[in-house]
């Protein structure tokens, strides 16, 4: 497998741990929900792996009453293969063409929470596609390097994705970092928050 290839196939496994489990709610504080500005239809998150986009998202999801969608798990979805094995067997630039017909279609849906991909950002015609759909907001997960990859090595310690190395992850994130700020509507610092706390920060964002 290449390196692109699992860094990108980390972004989700690495983002559902990324931030403390969330606390224990009693089943009334869980089917309560919690509105949005009407100009507001679409919530996307992004960031870098182990910033706990899909985690926090698909508990804002939760929060909002809303549909939550991880972009690298919709391309699975729709080819039934997994990342890595789109990226060994059909390489980077057929992902990244997959990855932007998701994203294309996804931003057709309302009431939705979309976590995307660390690489997705990357690619122009994505961000077009981002910045052009109304009622699109845009949030950015971000924390130090340090933190990120600290919730990678957790994540490596359980066995649950391998572990990035560092001269490679700093590189992408100093790469990916302007164009995940320039990108943003908002955004909001995760270093030490649990997913609850994430998820009111992002919130109170929105509600401006």
């Amino acid at each position: 497998m290449t390196a692109s290839a699992t860094l990108e196939a980390m972004d989700e496994a690495i983002s559902q741990k990324a931030i403390p489990a969330e606390i224990s709610q009693t089943a009334e504080e869980q089917r309560a929900t919690v509105s949005l500005p009407t100009a507001i239809d679409r919530v996307v998150l992004t960031g870098f792996m182990g910033s706990g986009k899909t985690t926090a998202g698909r508990r804002l999801a939760e929060r909002l009453g809303w549909t939550f969608r991880d972009l690298d798990s919709e391309v699975e979805r729709r080819e039934g293969r997994t990342v890595p094995q789109i990226f060994a067997e059909s390489g980077e630039a057929e992902f990244r063409r997959l990855e932007s017909a998701a994203l294309a279609s996804l931003l057709g849906q309302h009431r939705l929470v979309l976590a995307l991909g660390g690489g997705a950002p990357e690619v122009l015609g994505n961000r077009l596609l981002l910045e052009q759909t109304p009622k699109t907001a845009i949030v950015y997960l971000q924390a130090p390097l340090e933190t990120l990859l600290e919730r990678c090595e957790r994540a490596a310690e359980a066995g649950e994705t391998a572990r990035p190395l560092l001269g490679e992850a700093e590189v992408r994130l100093r790469r990916r970092h302007p164009v995940y700020d320039r990108l943003a509507d908002h955004r909001v610092t995760t270093t030490e928050m649990d997913v609850e706390a994430v998820c009111e920060a992002v919130l109170a964002k929105l509600r401006g």
